[in-house]
């Protein structure tokens, strides 16, 4: 398991571990791989400050659900000061009324910064899914 201080955890093993954390959900562990001043900032414009309301919004939307990455991407020429790290892939769980979902596409974009991940940005098809649940929007 990476340790957010090591000189030898790259930004891309560090984003995946914490992702591993918060997807369990266990956000009291995943604290150790941000800053102080982390920003979040999910689909839709909501603003947190920290992994428990990631957990608390899951929780909220979803009855459970976990992240398939298909991808860890590091974008060239990041630095101790800062390097952009992607995670693309899948969501899959189930909805809050048990009905299972699975190819929902995420990215997720965070900002690391001499260890510690000072941002993320969230998106996924999750809302669009949930108005094509509702009737509101057709194929």
């Amino acid at each position: 398991m990476p340790d957010a201080l090591s000189p030898t955890t790259t930004p891309a093993a560090l984003v995946d571990e914490y992702l591993r954390l918060l997807m369990i959900p266990d956000p009291q562990s995943a604290r150790r791989f941000v800053a102080p001043d982390l920003q979040i900032r999910f689909t839709g414009g909501r603003v947190m400050r920290d992994p428990a309301e990631c957990a608390a919004f899951n929780a909220s939307r979803y009855r459970w659900v976990k992240k398939h990455v298909d991808a860890t991407e590091t974008v060239l020429d990041g630095t101790a000061e800062r390097t952009i790290v992607y995670s693309i892939g899948t969501l899959y769980g189930e909805w809050p009324d048990g009905s299972s979902f699975k190819g929902n596409r995420y990215v997720d974009r965070y900002v690391v910064r001499h260890g510690l991940i000072t941002e993320m940005d969230v998106w996924n098809d999750s809302a669009e899914w949930l108005l094509l649940r509702a009737g509101v929007v057709a194929l």
